[in-house]
């Protein structure tokens, strides 16, 4: 009897115990967590990183895009000497890459 006395006087303690250890355990662990954030703010990171790779890619693919539609004929026979390995009988062909 008196214990159940004590836990009713005592009520709002035990409440902000258990309130507190709920939300300092969601703060860290939980799905919007410490952890959670640093975890989502290195996928961030990465596919900052992977889309200025992507877009430096997109822009010298216009670039060529926009050579080949002009027919520039310099890199016209840029392409076809790389792509063909053609050359004259009296040209030194240095692959650089």
């Amino acid at each position: 009897m008196r214990l159940i006395k004590s836990l009713i006087k005592r009520k709002f303690i035990l409440f902000n115990i258990f309130l507190t250890l709920y939300v300092g355990i969601n703060l860290i662990g939980g799905e919007r967590g410490l952890i959670s954030f640093f975890e989502k703010k290195k996928i961030n990171q990465h596919l900052v990183l992977k889309e200025a790779k992507i877009n430096e890619e997109l822009k010298e693919l216009k670039l060529k895009i926009k050579l080949i539609s002009n027919n520039d004929l310099d890199f016209l026979d840029m392409m076809y000497r790389e792509k063909l390995k053609y050359g004259t009988k009296d040209e030194i062909i240095i692959k650089l890459k």
